[in-house]
């Protein structure tokens, strides 16, 4: 199979605007552009945080009684909790802003560039729901015929609710990553490198953005390159953010709220069936990490990156013909 990958539209729109930096340079400014984004994130997240804190009694009586212990240990279990969690999925729209904004106004890129192109849009965030849900769905099937995970049946934990706040909150979290790393960065890698060299650049640093997650290890990390290799190859092969950005959502979501798994070492109490990973087959399942640390995700990559590659190849071959 020919590997070479042609530069897509929105590469070359982006190219038009403004020529790509050299690869040391783009990313250094990468790292700018994300902390300024994380900044927006934290400054998005203090009103939640200050209402849910005001809201808690245990939290309130401790700080009343300048309890410094008793409130930090208030503090903790707060952070822990579902709505907290959603606070910092839906938070991560600052991320997305600032990206969106950089590109927009810096880069002078036109926002089809970072892959918000009009058509299809719409069938193609419905078809990355459902690609999304099947191909997670097949690394959990993967992970019960080898023995390395089990389904106890329908979790005692699940709100409708909490299952539908998880799921707008995935939908922003999903949607920002998608941006800065395939929309923004590997578009603005490519206006002057490969697309190879644009992909694998922007699935490494999207690996290493996890590397503080709770139990990262080395397999993980190798599945979360994968991941930013087939998100990269999926932005690519549609043309657009949306089919990925859906992907990337319900991925996430599936994971810890439909089948109650660890998500990249995230713990949801909300999820509509109770799992349990199998001692000893975290090569398998991912243990602490989650799924997405074993080799069922890495299987089910590997085959949707020769997928997309195939899809890939044979459009180019069509446009040939």
């Amino acid at each position: 199979m020919e590997l070479q990958i042609q530069k897509p539209e929105v590469v070359l729109n982006a190219q038009e605007r403004q020529k790509g930096m050299n690869w040391f340079l783009e990313i250094l400014v990468f790292v700018a552009v994300f902390l300024v984004g994380s900044i927006a994130q934290v400054l998005c997240m203090i009103p939640a945080e200050l209402l849910i804190l005001s809201q808690s009694t245990a939290y309130r009586m401790a700080a009343e009684a300048g309890d410094i212990e008793a409130a930090t240990a208030a503090a903790a279990a707060i952070g822990s909790s579902d709505i907290y969690m959603v606070v910092s999925l839906v938070a991560t729209i600052g991320m997305t802003a600032v990206t969106i904004a950089f590109c927009r106004f810096i880069q002078k890129r036109k926002l089809e560039s970072v892959g918000f192109a009009k058509p299809r849009a719409g069938k193609d965030y419905l078809v990355g729901l459902g690609m999304g849900f099947a191909l997670f769905s097949a690394a959990v099937l993967i992970c019960v015929l080898t023995g390395a995970l089990k389904i106890n049946g329908v979790s005692s934990t699940f709100s409708i609710g909490m299952f539908v706040l998880y799921a707008i909150g995935f939908m922003l979290q999903g949607m920002s990553e998608e941006v800065i790393c395939r929309g923004y960065l590997m578009v603005s890698i490519g206006r002057r490198y490969s697309m190879w060299v644009a992909i694998l650049s922007n699935a490494l640093i999207f690996a290493a953005l996890h590397l503080l997650n709770n139990g990262i290890s080395v397999l993980a990390f190798i599945n979360l390159v994968l991941y930013g290799v087939f998100a990269s190859l999926y932005f690519i092969e549609r043309g657009s953010i949306w089919g990925v950005a859906a992907f990337h959502s319900v991925w996430n979501l599936v994971q810890g709220n439909f089948w109650g798994l660890r998500v990249s070492g995230m713990v949801t109490e909300c999820s509509i069936f109770q799992s349990s990973l199998v001692d000893n087959r975290d090569v398998i399942n991912g243990g602490a990490f989650g799924p997405e640390g074993g080799l069922a995700v890495t299987i089910v990559l590997v085959v949707g990156i020769g997928v997309l590659l195939k899809r890939i190849q044979s459009a180019v071959a069509v446009e040939i013909d």
